[in-house]
């Protein structure tokens, strides 16, 4: 499961276990006109329709579904770099849908579960703040092994249109960008530091927090009848590994990041 976006690095995502799917459907993509953000559009809707089938009750299959959209959700970034076309409106578009899908998916389980509102919030900001760990660490090193720029650890200043994509579209996304999620990159930066020198321990650990695992733990809560146990994932064992992740990050050799 080693990927190539991370370069030679030894480093695991365990979270991308799905990208050797997302990688064949999007060479059957490739040529055809579907564009990169249609497909963002897609896994969008899945979530949405997901929310829906909790709330109905039908908890397993929406949980194996949403399984299904993470796969879905990596084919977006594939067909992209196989045509050739890095994309800002892209990538703002993605991490905006998902976020938008996870309230939709995470309220709906509130309303399943018999959540207040004020616990729903929390545990959508804590799942917020997890991935946002991950993906700090996932930037790092892929900007560390292959020198991808798309996406960057501050995102406050605004990035130059590729030629492919309309300035003004850049500029609408980064501004809902920067007011809803820089702040909370900005916390965790804060809170790791720079990092070991190779990152490898970093990013291996915190793709436990990444969409691609936390589905199928989420979908083995669902088979189990257990997902009221859901917050006992969310603040229970994500919460100490993102300690764990915390602490390495800071006590041993820096990296040159």
């Amino acid at each position: 499961m080693t990927s190539g976006k991370y370069g030679e690095s030894n480093a695991v995502d365990l979270s991308d276990w799905g990208r050797y799917f997302a990688k064949i459907l999007a060479k059957n993509l490739k040529n055809t006109p579907i564009s990169v953000i249609q497909v963002t559009n897609i896994h969008l809707l899945i979530s949405i329709f997901c929310s829906w089938l909790i709330i109905q009750g039908y908890t397993i299959e929406s949980c194996f579904l949403l399984i299904i959209k993470g796969v879905i959700d990596a084919v977006d970034g594939e067909l992209a770099r196989l045509r050739e076309r890095p994309s800002h409106v892209g990538r703002y578009w993605d991490t905006i849908a998902d976020t938008i899908g996870l309230i939709s998916v995470m309220f709906a389980f509130g309303i399943f579960l018999d959540w207040n509102s004020i616990f729903t919030f929390f545990m959508i900001l804590a799942i917020l703040f997890q991935y946002s760990l991950f993906n700090h660490f996932s930037i790092m090193m892929r900007r560390l092994g292959t020198g991808d720029s798309t996406s960057r650890l501050d995102e406050r200043s605004t990035p130059m249109a590729h030629e492919w994509e309309k300035q003004r579209n850049v500029n609408f996304l980064h501004f809902i960008y920067v007011i809803f999620f820089s702040w909370q990159d900005s916390i965790i930066s804060k809170l790791t530091g720079r990092g070991s020198k190779s990152l490898v321990f970093e990013l291996t650990v915190s793709s436990l927090l990444g969409y691609g695992v936390q589905s199928i733990f989420i979908f083995s809560l669902a088979l189990m009848g257990a997902l009221q146990h859901l917050p006992k994932l969310v603040f229970g064992l994500n919460g100490i590994i993102m300690i764990i992740i915390i602490l390495r990050s800071r006590l041993v050799k820096k990296s040159n990041f």
